[in-house]
């Protein structure tokens, strides 16, 4: 099953290789494409790269939990800790690019995935990728959370010349106590908002998505201000905001973590949760009141976020 997942021939293809963190396992594969058609509407993009499946962030609510079970793993801790790598994604990208058929329409990198979680220190397969999109002015859009982007700092400007190339740093929260518990893995926000200026002031236009912005913890005005007034602070040209959404493979792993960080909230969560999405008269104030910040600091309301435009859209919800 995971081998005709990913396109591959034999099971000779897959390599094991014990990771940088305790307890992490590379799968090293070779692919046999890597620009993969999201056929989902409303979405502003139809294109989408992941250089990894799997993240190493951790995120308790990533929406993308379930895409592992596809491979034979588990949402759980197999999401986390066995990282499939596509190790010739670069080969295969120049490939897919030359053919006459390509339109040189939009790529958003990191779909599924977090383009610099910490395998790119290890395998920079993500660099890689963008070396051979700045040789052919590819367009290209980014979602991140991690400062590790800063490495690529001289690729991203570059691109940044030529064609469309933009990063969002997804940032939900400045609150610490919040983020060890909800994103264990990753880096502060506030060094994500480092990592943002110093892209901006490179000329690369940066946004935040607050996504998602988690019932109960992170949707109140207070919360979504103090990310909103950071982003204008630190350069951010946009801001894109996203409720959560649990569905399968992610609803089993994130309702355990609130149970035993936030017991309080869970009755409001058997509530909303019943289904994937947030009631709809919640997500429209929630998204009135960014709609008003949004103003007070000057954003424009049109987004230009790698993210979903449909009614409901949570997290990231694209191909893989």
């Amino acid at each position: 099953m995971l081998y005709a997942t990913l396109g591959l021939t034999s099971r000779a293809n897959v390599r094991s290789n014990t990771g940088v963190a305790s307890g992490v396992v590379f799968e090293e594969i070779e692919c046999k494409t890597i620009i993969n058609s999201t056929n989902t509407p409303g979405l502003g993009f139809r294109w989408s790269i992941n250089p990894y499946r799997g993240c190493q962030h951790a995120c308790v609510y990533c929406f993308a939990r379930g895409t592992h079970e596809y491979l034979g793993y588990d949402s759980g801790r197999d999401f986390e800790s066995r990282i499939v790598v596509k190790t010739n994604a670069a080969d295969i990208l120049r490939q897919q690019l030359s053919k006459r058929s390509w339109k040189r329409e939009l790529i958003v990198l990191g779909t599924a995935c977090d383009p610099y979680q910490q395998a790119e220190m290890k395998y920079e397969i993500t660099r890689k990728i963008l070396e051979v999109l700045l040789d052919f002015r590819q367009p290209v859009h980014m979602l991140t959370k991690s400062p590790s982007v800063i490495r690529d700092l001289a690729l991203w400007s570059q691109l940044a010349e030529v064609t469309d190339a933009q990063v969002a740093f997804s940032i939900p929260t400045l609150d610490e106590a919040v983020w060890k518990k909800m994103e264990p893995g990753t880096a502060k926000p506030v060094k994500r908002f480092e990592a943002l200026q110093e892209l901006s002031a490179a000329g690369v236009s940066c946004g935040v998505m607050i996504a998602p912005i988690i019932p109960g913890l992170t949707d109140d005005e207070p919360h979504l201000e103090a990310v909103i007034h950071a982003a204008r602070d630190h350069g951010a040209k946009f801001i894109a905001p996203n409720v959560l959404n649990l569905k399968a493979g992610s609803k089993e792993w994130f309702m355990p973590a609130l149970r035993e960080a936030y017991p309080h909230l869970m009755p409001r969560y058997e509530k909303y949760y019943r289904g994937a999405y947030a009631p709809k008269d919640y997500t429209q104030q929630v998204m009135a009141k960014v709609s008003e910040l949004r103003e007070k600091y000057g954003f424009r309301e049109r987004t230009h976020a790698p993210a979903p435009q449909r009614e409901h859209s949570g997290q990231l919800q694209m191909a893989i």
